[in-house]
């Protein structure tokens, strides 16, 4: 993640932070104090020892030599990921001050490293036979056929819950509260078709969502609905909105077609969670191909999975893309040299543009909660009581979604923007664009906004 000793910038740094409290906390382990034995070296390392409330300090290693993202080790007891001892190690040496300087490891720091190239050496895929060819075609067949058989019989159940929803009226699914959706949706995990359970879940939140829930349950049955459907004829649909249907219910599916070779623009990275799992979202966006892409890596409830690409860097690779119609979600593959940070931005597009590309990438996925779109001069401006990207160099704009509103990005944005054009990457979706990253006018670093 670093090359010849480029440093990061603070915020950099405080991307790689697996939620709000850590941030907060890598403050004061961003100074001298705490620390001693701090030392770095030309192939991307970092290593130092920080005093902690035992008498053994804290011995953190941090490898941003390592393709698949920093690797990290700290003796500490945190089960946060990196912990707060990496980050502020990280601050440290990102200062520039020569309170990191270059040097040899200690052996602690030297013995860690080796062992964990050792795993990245082993990690990539060895020459030998595909074990799918080994694999039995027959019996693999015959699962696929039953667990197809399940997926439609949860379906057909589901078509009837729904017919008797509308039937009896919507005030019944106030009445009856979150435990019939959440029978529902255990039912359908019993299909084995997780999607579907996923989207009846999201059901039940929706009569307590505030004023106008009756017509935001009506849509998402309706588009429910339409999915139930698309499976029950799935033989008659094209290839490519087949393989969406498939992807949508929760079937597993792996990338096909030849691996795309570019150099890749880390866009935005932000996690979600809930109680079972936390979800990364990495968007890159190629500068030979022009293609925007999505990563997803995942890691158990309150744990940041270990993928981390910061915001502004950029990475010469190869990237897979799933199948399916519109399909944006892809797997990071052969890395052909480290991260290092860019100076440039994807090109930007109007308003009016960026929204007619999210209606042709719903006419292939109609289930599409958002599309990645980056906006070219636009400016943050208020609306009413929201707030909204209106082109600089037009008279068509694009409203926040009320989360984007609602969070300190937006306000960060208004800053950099200052009254003058930016250009800003998000997610377009039927409720608004939410910004996730912004660059101001002319030269000027990537400023993540979530």
């Amino acid at each position: 993640m670093t090359e010849q000793g480029v440093r990061w910038t603070a915020e950099k740094v405080l991307a790689l932070a697996p939620d709000a409290a850590s941030r907060h906390a890598v403050g004061e382990l961003g100074a001298t104090g705490p620390w001693s034995e701090a030392g770095s070296s030309d192939d991307g390392t970092v290593w130092g020892l920080c005093k902690g409330s035992g008498s053994r300090p804290y011995q953190t290693v941090v490898d941003l030599a390592d393709t698949a993202g920093p690797a990290y080790q700290c003796s500490c007891p945190s089960r946060k990921f990196p912990c707060k001892h990496a980050l502020g190690l990280l601050l440290l040496w990102a200062g520039g001050d020569g309170t990191v300087p270059r040097g040899p490891a200690p052996d602690w720091a030297e013995q860690w490293i080796e062992r964990g190239r050792q795993r990245m050496r082993e990690r990539r895929p060895a020459a030998g036979p595909d074990p799918t060819r080994t694999a039995d075609p027959e019996a693999a067949r015959r699962r696929a056929e039953r667990r197809a058989e399940r997926i439609t019989a949860g379906a057909a159940e589901l078509e009837q819950r729904l017919t008797d929803l509308l039937r009896g009226g919507l005030a019944t699914a106030d009445r009856d509260g979150y435990g019939m959706w959440e029978e529902t949706a255990a039912r359908m995990v019993d299909a084995q078709a997780p999607g579907l359970a996923a989207r009846v879940r999201e059901l039940g939140a929706i009569p307590s969502s505030g004023p106008g829930w009756p017509m935001r349950l009506v849509e998402e049955c309706a588009l429910l609905h339409l999915l139930d459907q698309s499976w029950l004829r799935r033989e008659r649909l094209p290839d490519g909105l087949a393989a969406t249907v498939r992807s949508r219910v929760g079937l597993p599916g792996s990338p096909g077609g030849p691996p795309v070779r570019d150099r890749w623009l880390v866009l935005a990275q932000y996690d979600t969670s809930d109680s079972r799992l936390t979800t990364r979202r990495i968007w890159l966006h190629g500068a030979g191909s022009g293609r925007t892409v999505l990563l997803l890596s995942y890691g158990a409830a309150g744990r940041a999975p270990e993928q981390a690409l910061p915001v502004g860097l950029a990475l010469e690779a190869e990237v897979s893309v799933y199948p399916g119609a519109g399909q944006l979600r892809a797997a990071l593959g052969e890395q052909f040299a480290p991260a290092a940070p860019a100076g440039t931005r994807p090109p930007g597009s109007s308003a009016s543009q960026a929204l007619a590309r999210y209606g042709r990438a719903l006419r292939d996925d109609p289930w599409l909660d958002s599309f990645p779109v980056t906006l070219g001069r636009v400016v943050p401006t208020p609306a009413e009581d929201s707030w909204q990207l209106a082109d600089a160099d037009g008279d068509t704009a694009v409203p926040l979604t009320p989360s984007a509103c609602a969070r300190p990005g937006l306000w960060r944005l208004v800053a950099l923007s200052g009254g003058a054009p930016v250009t800003v990457f998000g997610e377009c979706g039927h409720r608004g664009f939410t910004p996730l990253t912004a660059w101001p006018e002319g030269a000027g670093e990537a400023v993540p906004l979530c």
